[in-house]
C-alpha cells in the first residue's frame, strides 16, 4: 500500500501505535475517508482487535482536519454500549498513542467481533428474506438509541459491518466519517438490507468486491423483487424508499423502518411455515442430499443385530418351553437363571475409561459456542454453533490444510461459554474424522490465550461417538475443545465436529 508505520508498513506482521498492535489481517478501506480497517493482536493485553486506521499526510490541513472530526466522533461513541455495536475501546492521535514517523492521522481501537464478513456471507449463500429482515431490524435498534441520543454510528460502508456467530448483523469499525449524517444511517439500513436481498450494494463509494446495484431512468436502484422474483414486494419497496434521496413516500427514520421490518418479516415467517413441497396426495418431499452419518449407520447395524439375537433367543425358549412340555420327568441339576447368563450393558453402566463410572450426568448445553484461534482468522466461525445445536446432520468443520498442525498453526478449537461455571466431569464428541487429536482445555476467560488455559483431557476421535472423561472433574465457565492434530492425509487435512456435549457430574 506504500503507507509506512514504526514495523514497516500497512501489511500483515506490521505494528502500529508505537508498536502495540500488531496487524493481522485487512478486511476493507473506507476510501471516502481513508479509513482502513484491520484486525490486529494487543501486544499488552494480549486479545484481539478491531482497528480503524485513518491514512494520510499529518502535514495536510484538511486531512488532518478530518482525520480529527472522526476521531472526536469515535470518542463519543465509546460511551454508548448495544450488543450489535463493538465498544470503543481507546482512541489513538499524534502525540497520545501514535508517532510522527507512522504516517497516520489516528486509530481508533474497538473489541474484536467474532463471526464472518458480511460480503462474504452474501456471496456464499442467499439470504432468506424473513432472515434480512430480522437482521437488519436487529441493527435499526442501536442506530434509532443512537439517534435518539444525537450520535451517528456510520454503518453506511459493508466492510464495516460483521455477521455474529448467532447471525446478527454487528458495527465492527466505529469510527463515523466526518461528513456521515443521520440520514446516511438510516439509508444504510436500506442499503443492507438490499444487499442482503440482492448481492449488490445500492449506495455510492461502496467497495470494489461488490457489485452496483442497477439503475432505472431516474436513477434510483432497481427494485430487489425485479432481480429476484421470491423477495416480497413489500420488503422490496421498503430497501428503496429508504435509500432513496427524492420521491414521496421516503423512509427518513430508523423507527419507520423498525414498524415496517417487524411487519414484513412476521408475515414472512407466516408464509415459510407452509410446506413448500407438496404432491396432489398431500405427501410432502424433500430434494435434500443425504447425508452420510456413519455412526447412524452404525446405530442401525447394531440395532438390527440386536433384533436378530432377540428372536433367535425368543425362538429357543419357545422350543425349551415345548420340549419341556412333553417331558414328563422334570430336568436334572439346578435351576437354570437365564438373566444371570447374558447381561446387557446400558450407555449408563459402561466404563468411561477415566474411573468415572455412572457418575456423569445430563449434558449442559453453553449459552454461546465460538471459534477459538488464537493465532489468526478463525475456521467456520459462522458454523460455530453447529456443533452444539442438537442435530447430527450439521457440524463445524475446520478449513482444510494442505499441512499438518503444527505446521502453518499450532492447532484451532470451540470455545464454550456457560452462564455460570460447571462441574465438568467429561465431554463427548461426534465426529465423523477419525484420528483427529483433540485437548479439553478450560479458561478463566472469554477470550484466553492458549498458554493460559490448562488441558483436563485428551485423546483422539475414533469416528463415530468419542467420550473424554476427566480425572477430576473441573469447575469451570469457559471450556475449549481445542484440535491439535487434524484428520486426513496429504495434500488434505481437515476435521469436523457433528455434535459436542459437555457433561457434569450428577
Amino acid at each position: 500500500m506504500g503507507i509506512r508505520t514504526h514495523g514497516g508498513s500497512l501489511a500483515p506482521g506490521g505494528v502500529v501505535g508505537d508498536g502495540r498492535y500488531r496487524l493481522l489481517a485487512q478486511f476493507g478501506i473506507d476510501e471516502r475517508c481513508g479509513a482502513h480497517l484491520w484486525r490486529a493482536r494487543d501486544g499488552q493485553l494480549r486479545r484481539d482487535v478491531a482497528l480503524t486506521i485513518l491514512v494520510g499526510d499529518p502535514a495536510n490541513v484538511e486531512a488532518a482536519r478530518q482525520g480529527r472530526r472522526t476521531l472526536e466522533r469515535a470518542a463519543h461513541t465509546a460511551n454508548f454500549a448495544h450488543p450489535s455495536v463493538a465498544k470503543v475501546l481507546d482512541v489513538l492521535t499524534l502525540g497520545n498513542g501514535i508517532s510522527s514517523s507512522e504516517g497516520l492521522l489516528g486509530i481508533v481501537v474497538a473489541e474484536w467481533t467474532k463471526g464472518t464478513d458480511l460480503i462474504d456471507l452474501v456471496r456464499e449463500k442467499r439470504i432468506p428474506p424473513s432472515t434480512a429482515a430480522r437482521m437488519v431490524q436487529a441493527l435499526a435498534e442501536p442506530v434509532e438509541r443512537a439517534h435518539q441520543s444525537g450520535l451517528v454510528l456510520g454503518i453506511d460502508h459493508p466492510q464495516r459491518l460483521r455477521v455474529t456467530p448467532d447471525g446478527r448483523l454487528r458495527l465492527a469499525f466505529p469510527a463515523p466519517p466526518p461528513h456521515t449524517t443521520l440520514r446516511d444511517d438510516v439509508k444504510a439500513l436500506g442499503a443492507v438490507l438490499y444487499l442482503l436481498l440482492t448481492g449488490r450494494w445500492p449506495l455510492p463509494g461502496g467497495p470494489p468486491a461488490l457489485p452496483p446495484a442497477p439503475r432505472d431512468p431516474n436513477g434510483d436502484p432497481v427494485p430487489p423483487h425485479t432481480l429476484d422474483a421470491r423477495v416480497p414486494r413489500e420488503m422490496s419497496a421498503l430497501a428503496v424508499r429508504t435509500v432513496s434521496d427524492g420521491g414521496q413516500g421516503g423512509i427518513r427514520t430508523s423507527a419507520a423502518i423498525l414498524r415496517v421490518l417487524d411487519k414484513v418479516a412476521s408475515a414472512e415467517e407466516r408464509t415459510r411455515k407452509q410446506p413448500e413441497n407438496v404432491d396432489p396426495d398431500g405427501t410432502v418431499w424433500t430434494t435434500k442430499k443425504p447425508v452420510k452419518d456413519a455412526a447412524r449407520r452404525r446405530k442401525l447395524a447394531l440395532g438390527v443385530t440386536a433384533l436378530v439375537i432377540a428372536a433367535a433367543a425368543a425362538l429357543a425358549w419357545v422350543g425349551m418351553m415345548a420340549i419341556s412340555f412333553f417331558r414328563d420327568d422334570p430336568p436334572s441339576g439346578p435351576p437354570v437363571n437365564l438373566a444371570e447368563q447374558s447381561t446387557t450393558q446400558t450407555p449408563d453402566s459402561q466404563d468411561d475409561g477415566g474411573g468415572q463410572g455412572g457418575s456423569l450426568g445430563a449434558p449442559v448445553t453453553p449459552t454461546e459456542v465460538s471459534v477459538y484461534n488464537p493465532e489468526g482468522e478463525g475456521d467456520g466461525e459462522a458454523e460455530a454453533p453447529n456443533a452444539v445445536d442438537g442435530d447430527e446432520n450439521t457440524a463445524w468443520q475446520t478449513d482444510a490444510y494442505r499441512q499438518q498442525f503444527p505446521t502453518f498453526k499450532t492447532g484451532v478449537g470451540l470455545l464454550a461459554s456457560f452462564d455460570q461455571p460447571i462441574e465438568l466431569a467429561g465431554v463427548r464428541v461426534l465426529s465423523d474424522t477419525p484420528g483427529t487429536e483433540i485437548e479439553i482445555r478450560v479458561a478463566d476467560s472469554p477470550d484466553p490465550a492458549l498458554e493460559a488455559t490448562r488441558t483436563v483431557a485428551s485423546g483422539r476421535l475414533q469416528g463415530g461417538t468419542t467420550e473424554l472423561s476427566l480425572d477430576e472433574p473441573v469447575s469451570s465457565q469457559y471450556v475449549i475443545v481445542w484440535i491439535k492434530t487434524l484428520s486426513g492425509s496429504e495434500p488434505e487435512f481437515q476435521s469436523q465436529l457433528a455434535e459436542v456435549s459437555f457433561l457434569p457430574t450428577k
